[in-house]
């Protein structure tokens, strides 16, 4: 399941009805597939994004196992940044609006690494702010599928501006971002 017909019955349903967080948790399957997030008029201008076309979404990624998991349960979560592509982006992009502050991913294990949490204030602005402003429209994936196929092609069609991978544009402004946040939780001591 790759061909045209195929791909446009996925972008058919990642373009369809949108949930709003206190939908999704009730809504959103429990099940492998490609989940889309999309961003009201107020989130594009704060996030300093233009689409490049009508309804182009934010953001896209897959779940390998559950949508309502990593949609609902990791994407929406506060404490979650650090195992979260959409909200270390969100929170690149968004760290001056929101005044966020980056952390470790792990404060009581600090290290190196070039991903980054936020501490907890942060974390909860963060979450309140994507509540507010995102909405998520999901795919189920059939059995068979090859899920990382189905994605790329996906993605290439829909460029969702806070994918870094397999959009075919560089995203100079957002991978910088990414990298002061990740230098500033390197940079982190406790109690400070």
């Amino acid at each position: 399941m790759t061909g045209d017909h195929a791909i446009a019955t996925v972008l058919e349903s990642l373009a369809g009805t949108r949930h709003a967080h206190a939908d999704a948790v009730r809504l959103v399957p429990t099940e492998p597939g490609l989940y889309a997030f999309y961003g009201d008029d107020r989130a594009w201008a704060e996030l300093r994004l233009s689409p490049a076309f009508d309804d182009q979404p934010l953001y896209v990624g897959k779940a390998e196992s559950s949508l309502n998991g990593r949609d609902v349960g990791t994407h929406f979560a506060a404490g979650k940044t650090g195992s979260s592509t959409v909200r270390r982006s969100l929170a690149a992009l968004l760290v001056d609006e929101l005044a966020l502050a980056a952390t470790p991913r792990n404060v009581a294990k600090p290290d190196r690494s070039a991903n980054f949490g936020l501490d907890d204030p942060s974390e909860h602005r963060l979450t309140s702010w994507m509540e507010q402003r995102l909405s998520l429209t999901t795919w189920s994936k059939p059995e068979g599928t090859d899920l990382v196929k189905i994605e790329t092609k996906v993605l290439h069609h829909l460029r969702p501006p806070l994918n870094l991978t397999h959009v075919q544009e560089p995203r100079v402004r957002l991978r910088a971002a990414r990298r002061r946040m990740a230098r500033t939780a390197r940079a982190w001591t406790p109690g400070v």
